[in-house]
C-alpha cells in the first residue's frame, strides 16, 4: 500500500501546482489539468500506442546497455592494465552530450528504430560502466582474500563477492539510466517516426494543440513512476539480504 500511497500523493501535489501555476499564468498553453484529463481519456488508445512503441525502444536500449556497460564495468574494475586503457577514454566522453551524434547514427544506421535505439543506448551505457567499475572498486580486498581460501574459480568469485556487492549500485544506475532514457524520447523520436510520446508532444506542440502536448509529458512522468516503482519492488526481492 506504501508506493500506491506515495503516488497518490506525489501525484495530487503535482496537480494542486500544476492547477496554481495554470491559473495564475492563464496563458493557454498551458491548459489545467481537468483539461487536459479530458484530453487525455479521449487519446486513451492513442496513446496506448505511443506508450508501446516508446517503452519498446527504452527496454532494448536499457537491455543493451546492462549487457555491454555491466561486464565492461565489472572488468574494469578489477583490472588497472583495462582501467588505464580505457579509463581515459571514459572520462573525454561522458560529458559529451550524446544527442549530438544524432546525425552521425541517422547516417550509419538510417532513420529507422536502430538509430532510436542507438542513441538512447549511446546516452546511458557509459553511466552504466562508470556506476558498476565504481561498485566494483570499493568492494574491500579482504572479501577476495577470503573467497581465495575457497576457490580461485572466476565464476565463484563473481557469483559470490562480486555480483551481491554491486546490486545496489546496479539498480541506482538503472533508475538513473531510465530517467536518462525517457528524457531522451523527445530527441530520439523526433525525426521519421509515426509513433512514441516523443513524436507525440513534438507534433502537438507544432500543432499548438497544448491539451494534448501536456498529455504526453503526464504519460512520461506515469511511465517513469511505473518503472521506478518496478525497480524498487524487484530491488527488495533480489536484495532481501540489505533488509533488517
Amino acid at each position: 500500500m506504501k508506493p500506491i500511497k506515495s503516488f497518490a500523493w506525489g501525484f495530487c501535489s503535482f496537480v494542486v501546482v500544476w492547477w496554481g501555476v495554470s491559473w495564475v499564468t492563464n496563458n493557454r498553453s498551458l491548459p489545467n489539468p481537468l483539461e487536459t484529463a479530458e484530453r487525455f481519456w479521449a487519446l486513451r488508445e492513442v496513446l496506448l500506442i505511443h506508450t508501446g512503441a516508446s517503452l519498446l525502444r527504452v527496454f532494448a536500449a536499457l537491455s543493451g546497455a546492462l549487457l555491454v556497460g555491466v561486464p565492461l564495468g565489472i572488468l574494469i574494475g578489477r583490472s588497472q592494465r583495462v582501467d588505464r586503457l580505457l579509463g581515459p577514454l571514459l572520462y573525454f566522453l561522458y560529458p559529451i552530450p550524446k544527442v549530438a551524434f544524432l546525425p552521425v547514427f541517422m547516417i550509419f544506421f538510417g532513420l529507422g528504430n536502430l538509430s532510436k535505439i542507438l542513441l538512447i543506448f549511446a546516452v546511458i551505457v557509459i553511466q552504466v560502466i562508470v556506476s558498476i567499475r565504481d561498485a566494483v572498486t570499493k568492494i574491500p580486498p579482504a572479501y577476495f582474500q577470503v573467497m581465495k581460501n575457497y576457490t580461485n574459480q572466476w565464476h565463484h568469485v563473481l557469483r559470490f563477492v562480486i555480483l551481491p556487492a554491486l546490486m545496489p549500485a546496479l539498480f541506482a544506475s538503472v533508475r538513473v539510466s531510465i530517467g536518462i532514457a525517457l528524457a531522451s524520447l523527445f530527441f530520439a523520436e523526433n525525426y521519421n517516426t509515426t509513433y512514441g510520446v516523443g513524436y507525440l508532444i513534438l507534433s502537438a506542440w507544432s500543432k499548438m494543440d497544448y491539451p494534448q502536448m501536456l498529455s504526453g509529458i503526464l504519460l512520461i512522468a506515469l511511465m517513469g513512476y511505473l518503472l521506478f516503482a518496478s525497480i524498487d519492488w524487484l530491488e527488495k526481492v533480489v536484495c532481501r539480504y540489505r533488509q533488517s
